[in-house]
C-alpha cells in the first residue's frame, strides 16, 4: 500500500535511528527527551485539534446550541483523523471506531467536486494525524488545502486511487475522458467499499500500531457485513426485468456499480462543468431514452434539476427525484445515517421503481460494526 505524505521523512520512518557511537546512557537520555517532546507535541496537537473542531462546527452549524463540548480529543489513541464526504466518514468510523476522533469536512448535500473549504479546515488539517479523501480528483480544493497545511509525514490517503488502476477508470458524459477526470464514485459499489475499508485499516495499523487488534477486528466485521449486504443487493437487482436494468440519472454516480452488477448506464444529464445541459444535449438524451425504452429516470438530492422532469414528461418515463449520491439518510447519530443506510435506500428505490422485488433488501438490518461518533458537518 502506498500513500501520499507531505514529507517522506515521517516519524514512522525515523522511529528507530541507529548511532553506533552513542553511549548507552546518552541513548537513554535522548530517548527520554524524545518521549517528552513527543508527549508535549501530542498534548499541543490535541488542544489545537479541539479548537479547530469548535471552529469547524461553528462554521457548519451556525448558532445551534446542541453541538456539545468538542474541546477535547477523548479518543483512545488521541489521534485525529480527517475525512471528506460523508460516505467515507462512515466507512472510516466503522473501521476506526473510538480509537481516534474522526472529523468530516465536506458538508452533506454539498457539491463535493466544487466545495471550497473554509479557513477553519486549514486549522484542522494542521492538527491531523491522517487524512482520508476519495481522490480521483473529486475533492481537489480540499486536497490542495490539506497538502498546504498538513504536518510533515502526515499521510494523505486517496482511497479511490489506491483502489483501482487507471485502466479501470470510467469516463462518461459527466466525466469525459478528454478532461482527464475519471468518474470518482466508487462508494456506490459495495465490492469496492471493502477495498476502501481495507486501505483505511492498513493505514491506521501503520499510524497507530497499538490499535491493530481493534482495526483488524472492525475491518473483518465490516467486510462480513458488506458481503451480506452485497448478497441481498444482488438478489434484489436480479429480480428487476433484464430490459429494465438501465439507469438515467442527473449526476452519474453509478458507473462502477453498473459494471459490477451488470447494469447499463444509459446517460446522465449533468455535463462536466456541473452546469445545465444544452438544449441539443437534452434532445439527444430524450431520443436515447425513447430508443432504449428506459422506464424511469432518477434525480438527485444534491443536484435538483427541472431538466430531468422535462425529459420524463417528453419520454413518458417515471421521474424519481430523491436518489442520494453522498447525502446520508437521517441525521448524525441515527443508524440509518451511514454508508450502509445510504446504499440500502438507493438500491431499494431503484429496484422497486424498475419493477423488481426489494422486499428482502428492505428488511436488511442497517447497523455499524463500531461506534460512530464522527463529526458530520451539515
Amino acid at each position: 500500500m502506498t500513500f501520499s505524505a507531505v514529507n517522506s521523512g515521517s516519524a514512522l520512518d525515523n522511529a528507530y535511528p541507529i548511532n553506533t557511537t552513542t553511549t548507552t546512557a546518552a541513548a537513554a537520555t535522548t530517548a527520554a527527551a524524545a518521549t517528552t517532546a513527543t508527549t508535549r507535541r501530542r498534548r499541543l496537537r490535541r488542544g489545537v485539534a479541539g479548537l479547530a473542531v469548535l471552529a469547524l462546527t461553528a462554521a457548519a452549524c451556525g448558532a445551534d446550541d446542541d453541538t456539545g463540548d468538542e474541546s477535547a480529543n477523548t479518543s483512545a489513541s488521541g489521534l485525529t483523523v480527517v475525512t471528506t464526504v460523508a460516505p467515507i466518514t462512515s466507512i472510516a468510523a466503522n473501521v476506526i471506531g473510538d480509537r481516534a476522533s474522526i472529523i468530516g469536512v465536506v458538508p452533506e448535500g454539498t457539491n463535493s467536486h466544487t466545495f471550497e473549504p473554509s479557513p477553519s479546515v486549514a486549522e484542522l488539517m494542521a492538527t491531523a494525524d491522517v487524512v482520508f479523501i476519495n481522490g480521483l480528483q473529486l475533492e481537489e480544493p480540499t486536497k490542495e488545502l490539506a497538502l498546504a497545511n498538513l504536518a510533515d509525514g502526515v499521510p494523505l490517503v486517496e482511497l479511490g486511487d489506491e483502489t483501482i488502476d487507471p485502466e479501470q477508470y470510467k469516463f462518461d458524459f459527466s466525466f469525459p475522458e478528454s478532461e482527464g477526470k475519471p468518474n470518482p464514485h466508487l462508494w456506490t459499489d459495495p465490492t469496492l467499499v471493502k477495498v476502501y475499508a481495507d486501505i483505511i485499516r492498513n493505514t491506521m495499523n501503520e499510524v497507530d500500531p497499538e490499535g491493530k487488534a481493534t482495526y483488524d477486528a472492525n475491518y473483518e466485521a465490516f467486510a462480513a457485513l458488506v458481503d451480506d449486504f452485497d448478497a441481498a443487493v444482488s438478489a434484489a437487482l436480479d429480480s428487476v426485468p433484464a430490459n429494465n436494468r438501465k439507469l438515467v440519472t442527473y449526476h452519474d454516480a453509478y458507473a462502477y456499480f453498473a459494471d459490477t452488477y451488470g447494469w447499463t448506464v444509459v446517460g446522465a444529464i449533468q455535463p462536466a462543468d456541473f452546469g445545465e445541459p444544452t438544449p441539443s444535449e437534452v434532445v439527444d438524451l430524450i431520443e436515447q431514452i425513447r430508443a432504449e425504452g428506459v422506464p424511469a429516470i432518477f434525480g438527485s438530492e444534491v443536484f435538483p434539476s427541472p431538466v430531468l422532469e422535462q425529459v420524463a414528461n417528453e419520454t413518458g418515463a417515471e421521474y424519481i427525484d430523491d436518489l442520494r449520491d453522498d447525502d446520508l439518510p437521517g441525521v448524525p447519530g441515527e443508524v440509518e445515517h451511514s454508508w450502509l443506510g445510504l446504499m440500502k435506500f438507493n438500491f431499494v428505490t431503484m429496484t422497486e421503481v424498475l419493477g423488481g422485488d426489494a422486499s428482502d433488501l428492505a428488511e436488511f438490518e442497517v447497523r455499524n460494526v463500531a461506534v460512530d461518533a464522527a463529526e458530520y458537518p451539515q
